[in-house]
C-alpha cells in the first residue's frame, strides 16, 4: 500500500480571531460589524479579514470552540465548522506538495463596493455574509484578491474541503494525461486503464461519457445517507470497505444507453480517478502536485484523502486553503495558463468548460439552471462562465472573459444545493460590477 499520510493543522491555528489577525498580518483587530450589518471603518485594511462569528454561530459550535467532532458525527450540524476546515485531521489524507517559491498575489487597495438585489432587497458582501453559512469568500481578477473574507474563527490556514470542486481537477488531469500521450483518448473504455473493470458496465463506458456523467449506470444521490453515494463514501474515505476497484464495482446495472441521459453520480468521477491512476502509474495526489499545483504557484501544502488501498477520494476530498483555490479558478480563467506557462491545455479546459450540443448536457435539462461540461457545470446565457460545485455550498465561480474567480467555502446545513441563489446574485453583481 502507498505511504498515506494524516496531515494535522497545528492546534494554534484554531485561536481567537484577534491574535490570528495580528499573528496572519491582517487587521490589528477582528473587524466588527455595526447594526446593518456593514464592516466597520477600523476594517479598511486591504488584507483578509476575520470574523469570530457567524449566522447561527452557536447552533454551529462557537460556544466549544468549533468543534471537529469524531468520524460517526463529523457531518452533522454543530461539527460541520470545525470538520470542513481540518477534514484532514479526521481522515487519512496523501499530501500535495506546495510550491518551492508561491506565486504572487497582488491586493487591492480597498475593497470594491458590490451591490445586488436579492428578494427584492439591496444586499452587499456584508449582508451576504451576515446570512449565509460562509467560512470563506474571495474574489479575485487576474492576479489582484479584491475581497478576502473569513467568518466562524476560520483563518487563511485552514484547509477546506472541496467536496464535488474535487471533480473539476481530476476532469483536468485527465486533460493532462492525455496531452502526455499517458491517456490515448476521451473515446477509450475505462477498463484499457483498469483491467480489473472488463467486463463490468463501467469497464465497457468511455471516458468522455464518465466525464459528462452520461454513463447510463445506475446510481442514486441524494444525500440521505442510505443512498449509493453514502455506500461509495464508506468505501472510500471513511475506509469502511477495501476501496480501489471494489468502490465502484457494486454499481453495475446500466438503466439507459451510455451518452443519452445526464445523471449526477459521484462513483463517475471514482472510476476516472481509477483511470487516472492506472495511466500514469503514480498516486494522483502526486500528479496533481507536479502537474498544477506546484506549477501554479500554491503557496500550501493541500491533502486528498484516501481510501484503504491508498486511491485517492478523487469524487471529492480535496482540502487546500482558500488563496490555493483562487489560484486554482485563475488558472482555468486564464485557460490553463499560469504567466505565460501553459499548465493545462487550452484546449482542454475550453471542452471541459463550454456548453454542450447534446440536449441532456444543456443548461436548464442538466439541471434546473445550469448545464454540464467535463466534470464542470456551466452556466446558461451567451457569456461563457462556468463554476466547480460541492455540497453544503463549496465553489469556485470563473468568468474566462473578464478573468473573474468567486471562491466560496460554507457549512450550509443542509447537503444539497440549497442556498446557491443568493450566491449566484451576488455573483452576478461581482461580474456587473467587476468585470470592466
Amino acid at each position: 500500500m502507498p505511504t498515506v499520510m494524516a496531515h494535522r493543522l497545528p492546534r494554534r491555528w484554531l485561536a481567537s480571531a484577534a491574535l490570528l489577525a495580528v499573528a496572519l498580518g491582517g487587521c490589528a483587530a477582528p473587524p466588527s460589524r455595526n447594526g446593518g450589518g456593514s464592516v466597520s471603518s477600523a476594517a479598511a485594511a486591504s488584507g483578509p479579514r476575520f470574523f469570530a462569528e457567524g449566522p447561527d454561530a452557536e447552533e454551529y459550535g462557537a460556544g466549544e470552540g468549533f468543534p471537529l467532532g469524531q468520524r460517526p458525527t463529523f457531518f452533522t450540524v454543530p461539527f460541520l465548522v470545525g470538520s470542513h476546515s481540518q477534514l484532514d485531521q479526521l481522515f487519512e489524507g496523501r499530501v500535495v506538495s506546495h510550491a518551492e517559491a508561491p506565486s504572487r498575489l497582488a491586493r487591492a487597495a480597498a475593497e470594491p463596493a458590490i451591490q445586488y438585489y436579492y428578494e427584492g432587497a439591496a444586499a452587499d458582501v456584508d449582508r451576504y455574509l451576515s446570512r449565509n453559512p460562509t467560512t470563506g469568500l474571495l474574489i479575485a481578477r487576474d492576479d489582484t484578491i479584491l475581497v478576502e473574507r473569513y467568518q466562524y474563527g476560520r483563518n487563511d490556514r485552514h484547509r477546506f474541503t472541496s467536496w464535488s470542486m474535487a471533480k473539476t481537477v481530476t476532469a483536468m488531469l485527465i486533460g493532462i494525461a492525455i496531452s502526455e500521450g499517458r491517456i490515448r483518448s476521451v473515446d477509450d473504455r475505462a477498463s484499457t486503464y483498469v483491467p480489473a473493470l472488463a467486463g463490468t458496465e463501467y469497464g465497457r463506458t468511455s471516458l468522455r461519457d464518465l466525464l459528462e456523467m452520461s454513463s447510463g449506470v445506475r446510481f442514486s444521490e441524494v444525500y440521505s445517507g442510505r443512498d449509493d453515494v453514502a455506500l461509495l463514501a464508506r468505501d472510500t474515505f471513511l475506509q469502511l470497505g477495501a476501496g480501489g476497484v471494489d468502490a465502484v464495482t457494486p454499481f453495475n446495472d446500466r438503466a439507459v444507453p451510455s451518452g443519452t441521459k445526464f445523471s449526477y453520480a459521484s462513483v463517475e468521477t471514482q472510476v476516472l480517478g481509477l483511470v487516472l491512476r492506472g495511466a500514469v502509474g503514480r498516486p494522483v495526489a502526486e500528479y496533481l502536485s507536479e502537474k498544477i499545483w506546484k506549477p501554479m504557484g500554491a503557496e500550501a501544502d493541500a491533502t486528498w484523502l484516501v481510501d484503504r488501498s491508498g486511491q485517492e477520494a478523487t469524487f471529492c476530498c480535496i482540502n487546500a486553503v482558500l488563496r490555493d483555490y483562487a489560484r486554482l479558478g485563475l488558472l482555468l480563467a486564464h485557460d490553463g495558463n499560469w504567466r505565460g506557462q501553459q499548465i493545462i491545455p487550452a484546449a482542454w479546459v475550453a471542452e471541459a468548460t463550454r456548453r454542450r450540443p447534446e440536449a441532456h448536457l444543456r443548461p436548464g435539462v442538466a439541471a434546473p439552471f445550469l448545464g454540464y461540461g467535463y466534470q464542470t457545470w456551466i452556466f446558461p446565457g451567451e457569456r461563457p462562465m462556468f463554476a466547480l460545485l460541492g455540497v453544503r455550498g463549496q465553489s469556485i465561480l470563473v468568468d474566462p472573459a473578464k478573468r473573474l474567480v468567486l471562491v466560496h467555502t460554507a457549512v450550509r446545513k443542509q447537503a444539497a444545493n440549497s442556498g446557491r441563489t443568493e450566491l449566484t446574485s451576488l455573483w452576478r453583481a461581482v461580474v456587473d460590477t467587476l468585470g470592466n
